[in-house]
Parts: structure tokens; sequence; C-alpha cells
């Protein structure tokens, strides 16, 4: 494995968040973590769970429920998160996600997610796909009263957010380096590793750090 590549695909890691300066821990699990043993999870590097909910216009996923339960009944902030598929219609999505995750205002705000690594093939892409989002985001926040928070890759960031839906908040990933987002837009949350080690998690897991204080966390809450 050579160095450049151990270093981009997150082998080699340079970062480590710290509580000092990012107190609100979390991670995002879908059922490729398989079943995972919440009271074994460490509650300082768990604070949240943005969940895997559902995926294009009906795939749900299939550990999503289980998880959803179990993280609530041990008082670790939830929300859930809808893969976008760039081949289906937006308002189509946004009903399986909206069919799929409980209206509950103690919840984080619903998260949509934005990359094309594991996307619909290019050539059966829609036409105008800031349209589909538009609509997918559009439907969801009048459902659930909450602005919709756009996790993304720099790729799709650089090539579609940086002028566009400057309202939603923002959950970059970056496994490298401390996120700057372009003209000086603000980051809500940042996906630091691809490669965690949590007891209780059999697998590997993506970690993540709130940008704000726990007070400042709480708000996102009511």
């Amino acid at each position: 494995m050579g160095l450049k590549y151990a270093y981009n695909s997150g082998y080699i890691r340079l970062n480590y968040p710290s509580s000092e300066q990012y107190p609100v821990h979390g991670i995002d699990i879908s059922h490729h973590q398989k079943i995972i043993d919440w009271e074994k999870l460490d509650k300082q590097k768990v604070q949240f769970a943005f969940i895997k909910a559902t995926e294009g216009g009906d795939f749900k996923d299939t550990r999503f429920v289980e998880n959803w339960r179990q993280a609530k009944e041990l008082d670790i902030a939830v929300g859930a998160y809808h893969f976008f598929t760039f081949c289906k219609d937006g308002e189509l999505q946004a009903l399986n996600f909206i069919g799929s995750v409980p209206k509950d205002s103690t919840n984080l705000p619903p998260i949509i997610d934005l990359e094309f690594s594991g996307n619909c093939s290019k050539e059966n892409y829609r036409d105008d796909i800031l349209h589909e989002i538009d609509l997918y985001i559009r439907t969801v926040e009048a459902h659930y009263e909450k602005k919709v928070i756009i996790y993304t890759t720099w790729e799709f960031y650089r090539r579609y957010l940086t002028q566009n839906f400057t309202n939603n908040p923002i959950w970059i990933r970056d496994i490298q380096n401390t996120p700057k987002l372009d003209n000086d837009r603000e980051w809500l949350f940042w996906q630091y590793t691809n490669r965690g080690e949590i007891e209780g998690i059999e697998t590997l897991v993506d970690l993540n750090v709130f940008s704000g204080t726990r007070s400042e966390f709480e708000q996102l809450m009511r």
C-alpha cells in the first residue's frame, strides 16, 4: 500500500480533534456496522449518532429501527440521514425518508447525504440535480419543521454547494485536515475519520465532532 494512498484513504491519520476545542463527539452508522452493543459505547465518544434511514426512492436501512430505538433508550442524541441518489425524483426520495423517520422535536435535524461515491451512474443522472435536491429539502423541511443538514464531500461541495443551499448547515467529510469551507462558510459537523474504533462496534466506524459548545448542540434539539 503506497503512503499517499494510505493517507488519502484514512489508514494514516493526522486528525485528532481535541475534546477541549470540540466537546461534542459522535458517530454515523448504517447496517454496515452490523449489530451494535449500545450499552458498551463510551458516552463521551458517542454523544450523538447519525443513523442511516433510507436511500433513493424505496431502500430502507435494515438496522435503522433497532439502532434508533436503542440509541434513544440510552439518551444518545439521534439524527437520521438519507443517501440521495441522483437518478431518482427528489420528492419520491423525501417521502421515503418521511415514511421511515419519526417526527420528534427532540431529534437532531434531518440530514441529506450528497456525494458521488456509491451513487448512480452518470448517464442516469437527472438533468437538473439541484432542482431535485431542492425539492427533497423543501419537502423534508416542511414535514419536520427543521433545516436539513447537508452531509457532503469536498468534491460535491465545490461542484454544487459553494453558491447553493447556503442557508442549510454543512456536515463536511475531511479525513486529512481541519476543514475550512470556501467563501468562509461555516460547517456545523465534521466527519474527521472513516476508520474509527469504538468498543461495542465490531467494524470500523465514522467519527465526527460538532462545531460548538454542548449548549449550542442542545439548541439543535429544540
